[in-house]
């Protein structure tokens, strides 16, 4: 049992540190979409993914052509605070991919526009925040997958 986390253009490497440490730690693979908003060698990837990052299945894309060519087959689910469904509305399979967009913006209209099915958030109960940490919304969306799968 496995998911694919997709970050498409991170930005942050603290965030993208601990996503990998949580993708080893749930046995999925981290899928990275260039461009990226720091090196892979920078050291707060590292100190966040701590020792880990070694043992990580990761994927490295030029771009979003190269991700979506390579993945064109594959169950996707895209996540956007301006969806409609909630995460936990929807089915999760063993391999599917988890999608999420870089933290400045999100994930690109055109890209949404094109994928609406299958986009949803997760609740935010404040007006005062436009979205949760990359990082936790990661979090949140596998272990509701973990939970549904029964693991």
């Amino acid at each position: 049992m496995s998911f694919n986390i997709v970050l498409i253009e991170p930005e942050i490497p603290n965030n993208t540190g601990n996503i990998g440490r949580l993708a080893l730690g749930t046995g999925s693979t981290l899928h990275l979409v260039k461009p990226f908003g720091f090196e892979l060698n920078d050291k707060r990837l590292k100190r966040a993914g701590l020792d880990y990052w070694q043992h990580l299945n990761v994927i490295i894309y030029e771009n979003q052509q190269e991700f979506f060519e390579h993945n064109k087959d594959k169950k996707m689910i895209f996540f956007s605070a301006s969806a409609t469904k909630y995460h936990w509305e929807i089915d999760y399979y063993d391999d599917m991919f988890l999608i999420f967009g870089k933290e400045s913006v999100g994930l690109p209209k055109p890209l949404l526009q094109q994928y609406t099915e299958h986009t949803v958030k997760i609740p935010l109960y404040s007006e005062h925040i436009r979205s949760l940490n990359l990082a936790n919304a990661v979090a949140v969306s596998i272990y509701e997958g973990l939970r549904q799968l029964g693991h």
